[in-house]
């Protein structure tokens, strides 16, 4: 039995149908990427499965062996410590251990124990170990500290984090519980690169079972072995992780229009002799036609029309100017807030046509940095200039630059109104998906998805010929993000790009600066070039590592290898010496048994007397043949 069984959900809202005929399951060991344009209804969907909102028709199944957990809209703001929060997760642990201390005291006040006290404290202490009491506080503080948190920040109230940073404290509690179904939607918001991928190793060797809501291609690649997509109001499901799902609708789309064009056809062909009977006016005619068209009007129950290409944003960044080579440069720029720094020393030259990324953890002062080259912040120290004829624009992923109280349509026509015609705007707004009544919503009403759109937009308008961007694909849907690579592509002006988007960075990057305190290490190409270019790195600094840790041993290794030399040496010339003396001693004993030295007396006692001596000396020879290959052993370690 599945862990979860959804079966022909419906749900809308009003007139609007949000999906219908919804069917998935869930097995032990599923990893599930669920995707679909904003606003399709997966995170109703989830809340569905959690019993916070009713479908419309249809069922769902939880196995009574399903533990599920989820994330929360609101997060806890307690003055509790952040490693308090969320230790908080083992609280029937923290139980276990108050119980066993008291059973402990009882024992030590009353002396002794009677069975029954004793029987209870092994079981208490068995459940402990068996359900990881001796590491649940190592892992609590790891997942934090993967996830991003400083040591510092543990000890931190949960009332002093940002809305962001306690949905990340939640992500950790709920990676910590006792779930066997996860459902997270987008958890890798407000985590930078290295928790990202923190995440995608704890989720890929994950051995429950969770459905992800994410728009990130990258992570999803990583971490799901199945694929669930809403799109028109209907759900599609493949095996395999976002790459092998797209390549399988993809074939499947084609089979589709395939066999609906060809039962479009077979109808025409039908409908076609139909007409032909009916003009031909006999009883019997009518009769074929009638049966025809019976024919015909069951191919098109069949029918059914494959899935359009849902509604895209249609992009077009174009400069209007060429700026000079030199776009942007940068020498020793630094940054402190109140003294303290967040960076320095950064060395900067951006060419133009470059497409360049700008990577690094959170709080290392990217969009610090981004902020100096607009001209919002002042550097404390250093210097940069923008080249000749370079006119910049901005993306800022926080979204507020904006009245809150203007139209959507009022947010772009009070900045082009002079330059760009009342319907031009109009096409342009409806080109960025708002169309009718949606270009005169306040942007107070907006998603964050719509806002950024808004922004896109603008920014598309201004006709800059270097664009700073932020961020720019959080909030977007994968069609959105899409639509906007593909727009970036084409671009024809010089970008400087602050993302967490790894399939962006593979697809655009001509070049890498990686943020550090202490200034920027480049590196050529995508993100994998990066990750190679880093892994390379790494295997060079453990080389020099071990090249430094030999070199201090390198003397007393090449003095040891001469002493075996020499052992080797001595043990071959000892070899030799016995082979020579056995030799001669073999000589010397035939000619003793020789017939001419048994008749010769004074010969005879000649030759035993050296024969006498070589084995005397043969003697010694073998002592010294042994104590050279007992040194050899030695000196060898064998």
């Amino acid at each position: 039995m599945p862990l979860l069984g959804v079966y022909n959900l419906k749900k809308a809202f009003v007139e609007r149908v949000l999906f219908e005929g919804v069917s998935f399951e869930v097995d032990a060991g599923d990893h599930v990427g669920f995707v679909g344009v904003n606003g399709c209804g997966k995170s109703t969907l989830f809340r569905i499965i959690l019993g916070q909102d009713h479908q419309d028709e249809g069922s769902i199944s939880i196995s009574s062996e399903a533990r599920i957990g989820s994330m929360q809209q609101s997060v806890s703001n307690d003055d509790c410590s952040l490693y308090d929060y969320t230790l908080n997760v083992f609280e029937r642990l923290m139980l276990i251990e108050k119980e066993l201390d008291k059973i402990s005291e009882d024992i030590t006040a009353a002396g002794t124990a009677d069975d029954r006290l004793l029987l209870k404290q092994q079981r208490l202490h068995d459940s402990y170990y068996d359900n990881g009491g001796a590491t649940y506080r190592a892992r609590t503080r790891s997942t934090l500290l993967g996830l991003g948190f400083t040591e510092d920040e543990l000890k931190r109230s949960m009332n002093t984090f940002s809305g962001g940073q306690r949905n990340k404290a939640q992500l950790a509690r709920l990676l910590l519980s006792d779930a066997n179904l996860l459902l997270l939607d987008e958890p890798t918001n407000h985590l930078d690169i290295s928790s990202i991928e923190w995440l995608e190793g704890f989720l890929s060797a994950y051995r429950g079972s969770f459905i992800v809501i994410s728009h990130d291609r990258y992570f999803l690649d990583k971490v799901t072995n199945k694929t669930i997509e809403l799109k028109d109001q209907r759900l599609y499901t493949s095996r395999g992780n976002y790459s092998r799902h797209i390549e399988l609708r993809s074939t499947a789309r084609e089979l589709e229009m395939r066999q609906y064009l060809r039962k479009k056809k077979e109808i025409k062909r039908i409908e076609g002799i139909v007409e032909q009977q009916r003009r031909w006016g006999q009883a019997h005619n009518f009769i074929t036609a009638a049966s025809k068209q019976k024919q015909a009007d069951r191919i098109k129950e069949t029918l059914v029309e494959p899935e359009r290409d849902s509604a895209s944003i249609h992009f077009h960044f174009n400069a209007k100017e060429v700026s000079g080579n030199d776009v942007l440069v940068a020498k020793g720029l630094a940054k402190a807030f109140d003294g303290k720094p967040v960076f320095k020393d950064v060395d900067m030259l951006i060419k133009k046509g470059e497409k360049v990324f700008l990577l690094g953890d959170n709080g290392c002062g990217k969009t610090t940095l981004l902020n100096i080259f607009a001209g919002r912040l002042r550097a404390t120290s250093g210097s940069f200039y923008l080249g000749a004829h370079v006119e910049p624009a901005y993306y800022e992923q926080t979204l507020t630059n904006f009245d809150p109280d203007n139209t959507v349509l009022h947010e772009v026509w009070d900045r082009y109104y002079t330059t760009i015609s009342h319907k031009d705007i109009c096409n342009a707004l409806a080109a960025f998906l708002f169309r009718g009544d949606d270009i005169n919503k306040p942007l107070s009403l907006l998603s964050g998805g719509e806002l950024a759109r808004v922004q896109l937009l603008k920014l598309m308008l201004t006709k800059a010929n270097l664009l700073l961007l932020d961020e720019p694909t959080n909030h977007l849907d994968i069609a959105s993000r899409e639509a906007l690579e593909s727009a970036l592509e084409e671009y024809n002006g010089t970008m400087l790009i602050v993302t967490h988007d790894r399939y962006l960075v593979n697809r655009l990057a001509d070049r890498i600066l990686h943020m550090t305190p202490d200034g920027l290490e480049e590196y050529i190409g995508g993100y994998d070039d990066y990750l190679e270019a880093l892994a390379r790195k790494q295997q060079v600094a453990e080389d020099d590592k071990t090249v430094s840790k030999n070199a201090a041993d390198y003397f007393e290794r090449k003095q040891q290898q001469s002493l075996i030399n020499r052992a080797k040496g001595e043990l071959e010339r000892c070899e030799k010496a016995v082979a020579k003396a056995e030799s001669e001693l073999e000589t010397l004993e035939k000619e003793l048994a020789s017939p001419a030295a048994s008749s010769d007396y004074k010969k005879a006692i000649e030759l035993s007397a050296r024969a006498d001596k070589l084995r005397s000396e043969l003697e010694n020879l073998y002592k010294k043949w042994e104590n050279a290959e007992a040194a050899l052993q030695k000196l060898s370690g064998e």
